[in-house]
């Protein structure tokens, strides 16, 4: 479970390496208040966003895109939350977002570039990430950067398992 409140902000040494601090925010998105997941998950829908509309690729590129940032998410985002919870003094910082990017990018696999999917994967992943449902509670358990990615990497497994039905049993989110 994240730490809340003022101190969650107040590192607890001094020095911030650079790569883990901006990997982990997202940028800056996991500084946003109140509430940082959600900024953290309402800019990685942007993002993806952004590429769908104003690139307008393919629809395998997309996928293909989303899978790659995925990837990276995962890659980068486990070392850099080791680094910073570490650096802060918390178990879970709010304001480490890379693994919500993660678990986001993975809700919105297979969504069709319009607002309609992109609101239902922000909502179904964030309310997956909130109540962290079997067994994404107890991955919190794993060690340092590993237990802050792979729990948000099981809420979007969750987003998109119950997306995918959603898509294909509500006429208005099937075309």
């Amino acid at each position: 479970m994240k730490n809340s409140g003022a101190a969650a902000e107040t590192p607890a040494t001094a020095h911030k390496t650079f790569w883990a601090w901006t990997v982990a925010t997202f940028f800056g998105a996991g500084l946003g208040r109140p509430g940082p997941g959600t900024w953290g998950s309402v800019a990685a829908v942007l993002l993806w966003a952004a590429y769908a509309w104003g690139v307008h690729p393919a629809p395998q590129a997309l996928l293909i895109a989303l899978i790659v940032g995925i990837a990276l998410s995962i890659t980068l985002g486990v070392p850099a939350a080791t680094s910073v919870a570490r650096e802060s003094g918390r178990k879970d910082p709010q304001f480490v977002v890379i693994d919500e990017v993660a678990g986001q990018w993975i809700a919105l696999l297979g969504s069709r570039a319009d607002w309609r999917h992109a609101l239902l994967a922000l909502v179904l992943f964030r309310l997956f990430d909130i109540t962290k449902p079997f067994p994404a509670r107890q991955l919190e358990s794993l060690p340092e950067g590993w237990g802050i990615v792979f729990d948000d990497v099981a809420a979007g497994l969750y987003a998109l398992g119950v997306g995918w039905l959603l898509r294909h049993f509500i006429p208005p989110l099937q075309g």
